[in-house]
């Protein structure tokens, strides 16, 4: 590049970060602002799976999580990735000291629509590796407007794995966010399948607990953020 297309790339990434706003409190002229980015302060949760899996959940999908998570899910803000991924370390530091990191994997249309894998970035992010064990088996319908045994039939036998590692190799498995918990009991079934061993899952938000208003019965209500999860 020469100094004319130096001089371009600057003034164009100049014109992005003015125009750009907060997530969190819509300040103009920031990506983040220094407020909104204390509120991504990891805050552990523990949740469990409809199939027992156990979750440990970085954040609560609410708030500036909420926003930030979507911007870099439908904006392409993946200059958010960074302070997001801090977050999910936080909780991978706990959790998947000696076990594989599995992210689950992202549907092709959604990764031609981005042009990259949320979970598999926010893993770098958090200064880890991830494996791709996990690979789509057919395509599932869109998840959002489902409750939870919906979500359970749409995602059931959507995943395989490439078994790249030993049988009984421990796995943790990784998503972006868990509303019912269906893509990571499938994610652990089709390990299992392939002789693994997953001894968890980590998010980097959790949804709150839907109401039965919103198609779910009291009694298969989806799984929100638990009790926090005390280190000790």
């Amino acid at each position: 590049m020469d100094a004319e297309d130096w001089t371009n790339l600057g003034r164009d990434a100049l014109a992005f970060l003015l125009a750009a706003s907060c997530p969190g409190c819509d300040r103009p002229g920031t990506l983040l602002c220094d407020e909104c980015r204390l509120m991504l302060a990891p805050q552990p949760h523990r949740l469990t799976t409809p199939g027992g899996l156990a979750v440990d959940a970085a954040l609560i999908y609410e708030g500036v999580a909420a926003r930030s998570i979507r911007r870099l899910k439908e904006d392409g803000a993946t200059i958010l990735a960074r302070p997001l991924g801090a977050a999910l370390g936080g909780v991978l530091a706990d959790v998947a000291a000696d076990a594989v990191i599995v992210p689950v994997p992202t549907s092709r249309s959604a990764f031609r629509r981005r042009g990259y894998r949320v979970p598999d970035l926010l893993v770098r992010r958090a200064g880890r590796r991830g494996s791709r064990m996990l690979v789509p088996a057919r395509r599932t319908g869109d998840q959002r407007e489902l409750g939870r045994d919906a979500r359970a039939r749409n995602v059931a036998g959507s995943l395989r794995a490439r078994a790249s590692a030993e049988p009984g190799t421990r796995v943790v498995i990784v998503d972006d966010v868990v509303t019912t918990g269906a893509t990571l009991d499938e994610a652990a079934r089709a390990l299992r399948a392939a002789g693994l061993h997953p001894v968890g899952a980590v998010a980097l938000a959790a949804t709150p607990r839907r109401s039965a208003a919103q198609g779910d019965s009291p009694k298969h209500a989806s799984i929100g953020y638990g009790v926090p999860h005390v280190r000790v």
